[in-house]
C-alpha cells in the first residue's frame, strides 16, 4: 500500500513540476519554449489555459491527498 502511494507522489509530483512550468508566465520563460506562447495570440483566457488550470488542480489535489494518505500510514 505505501509502495503504490509512494509511487502515485512521485508521478505527481513530477507531473505538477511539468504543468506548472507550462502555466503561462508574465515575462515568457520556459512557458514559450514548450508552446505556452501559442495560446496567446487567443485571447486572455484560452480553452487550453482553462484546462491546463483545471488539470494543474486536480494535480495538486492528488498530490496532497497522497502527501496525508502516507502521513497517516507511516506515523508510529
Amino acid at each position: 500500500m505505501e509502495i503504490g502511494i509512494s509511487i502515485a507522489l512521485i508521478l505527481a509530483s513530477l507531473l505538477m513540476i511539468l504543468l506548472v512550468l507550462l502555466h503561462k508566465g508574465k515575462g515568457g520563460g520556459l512557458s514559450d519554449m514548450f508552446g505556452g506562447g501559442f495560446s496567446s495570440s487567443f485571447g486572455g483566457s484560452s480553452v487550453v489555459e482553462r484546462n491546463l488550470d483545471r488539470l494543474t488542480v486536480i494535480t495538486g489535489v492528488i498530490w496532497f491527498v497522497c502527501i496525508v494518505a502516507l502521513g497517516l500510514l507511516l506515523r508510529p
